[in-house]
């Protein structure tokens, strides 16, 4: 049986448990998955793409140790359908949280689609405990003097608030 690999992409800034939750299901369903750091600098990420890249890394080793799958960490720019094809997948996965996100989602499976016929879509549900959390939010709570630490791992958590809160 041929390899089942994936692409899951994102900014990750700062990775979130409702992508924890996504990677760890799609590493259930797949043999690798290769996590996707945008580069993404118009959305005024908080971390550089290199620390993004590491904070998921160290965040996602466990999932890959206790499912057998192979999980790769890598940045890139430009589209997804070409970081998709350098890496073999025949599947993109995308986490939905709510309603307001298929909308979008669906017009870029569509795009992707005709960029390249050879590689599906597949959207996994957020799970009920994470459909609300957003990389945005956790930014916007952490810099009023909100409490993050169930939204995000244990690591990102103290990265995020020293990038915000610097002493």
């Amino acid at each position: 049986m041929p390899e089942r690999i994936g692409v899951y992409p994102g900014t990750f800034d700062p990775v979130t448990n409702g992508h924890i939750d996504v990677i760890q299901r799609a590493a259930r369903l797949l043999d690798r998955l290769v996590i996707g750091v945008a580069m993404n600098a118009g959305k005024g990420p908080i971390f550089p793409i290199e620390e993004r890249v590491e904070l998921v890394r160290a965040e996602t080793d466990s999932i890959a140790a206790a499912t057998g799958a192979t999980i790769e960490v890598v940045p890139f720019e430009g589209l997804l359908v070409t970081l998709a094809r350098e890496h073999g997948a025949g599947m993109i996965v995308r986490g939905l949280r709510a309603v307001s996100d298929f909308d979008y989602e669906v017009q870029m499976a569509g795009m992707n689609r005709r960029l390249d016929p050879g590689v599906e879509t597949v959207f996994l549900m957020a799970s009920e405990t994470n459909q609300f959390i957003s990389s945005r939010f956790v930014k916007e709570i952490a810099r009023l003097g909100g409490d993050i630490s169930s939204f995000v791992p244990q690591l990102t958590h103290e990265r995020t608030l020293a990038r915000v809160r610097p002493t």
